[in-house]
């Protein structure tokens, strides 16, 4: 199994058996049927990856890698939030009738702020600091901007990257104010993987530890049967990360410029119903 597999399953039955249920209380999401979605949920969540010993994508379900990719370089490097420049449907429910999220995600990286060294949006100074300073304890991103959360369609859910480097590593926290543990989990560990393994290529470092801080972990009502299958399955060892030609420029990369070897997983089976 992979340690991703470790990670997430135990997650999963920790909350399942530990959790506090916020059944028969007042919530705001819904199913599409106009059902409440309660959940049953831990607070802060601390999950520890090393990405110099495997690539953390589970197996006990497909993690679709290439639209997972699609989404961090439609966040971090276009710095969009405009739906139709993202190759999938993910973000169609949550687009205003301009076609864009409002003022969330890639609208935040994007946005310049003046430094003694210049005007740089926040993905550029991070570079600029990884490249030129190192050792600073200053290098990080934070998209939950209070003064424009009435013009974002969604508040951020994954809102904050630190990153710190040691010796010739780098290594970066995630900091997740809420995350549906089943949906989307994998998919945001293997986004933020990937952003580490990209800024360690362009600026001359290894990747070294991903940490994923959770304040909010929940699995809902309707998925806790669907987790409870998980646990059987078989699980395979974690493939390995190849990527296929020489990028220098953070700019530069695709989606097919990296391949999952021998990525086996078992097929989820069952539609995942999202929570409105």
């Amino acid at each position: 199994m992979s340690k991703a597999d470790k990670i997430f399953l135990s997650n999963l039955r920790d909350i399942m058996e530990n959790g506090f249920s916020d059944e028969g209380m007042p919530v705001r999401p819904h199913w599409e049927d106009g059902t409440p979605a309660h959940t049953v949920k831990k607070f802060c969540i601390v999950n520890r990856y090393d990405l110099q010993e495997e690539f953390p994508i589970i197996t006990v379900r497909k993690t679709n890698f290439a639209a997972a990719l699609d989404e961090l370089l439609w966040i971090w490097q276009k710095k969009s939030n405009r739906v139709s420049e993202l190759n999938s449907h993910i973000w169609d429910s949550w687009a205003g009738k301009d076609g864009t999220i409002g003022k969330a995600y890639g609208y935040q990286l994007g946005v310049k702020h003046k430094y003694k060294e210049g005007y740089f949006d926040q993905v550029d100074r991070v570079i600029y600091d990884l490249k030129n300073n190192p050792q600073s304890r200053r290098i990080l991103t934070n998209i939950y901007v209070h003064a424009d959360l009435h013009e974002m369609n969604l508040y951020p859910c994954a809102y904050s990257m630190t990153f710190n480097v040691t010796g010739d590593k780098l290594n970066a926290i995630l900091n997740q104010r809420s995350q549906d543990m089943l949906t989307a989990n994998n998919w945001n560990v293997v986004q933020y993987s990937m952003l580490v393994i990209m800024l360690s290529k362009v600026c001359g470092l290894k990747p070294g530890e991903f940490v994923h801080v959770i304040a909010d972990a929940h699995i809902y009502d309707r998925h806790i049967p669907l987790c409870k299958e998980l646990f059987e399955r078989e699980q395979y060892p974690a493939p390995k990360l190849i990527l296929k030609r020489d990028v220098t420029d953070f700019y530069d990369f695709k989606v097919d410029d990296f391949e999952l070897q021998d990525y086996k997983y078992t097929p989820m089976g069952k539609k995942i119903e999202v929570a409105i």
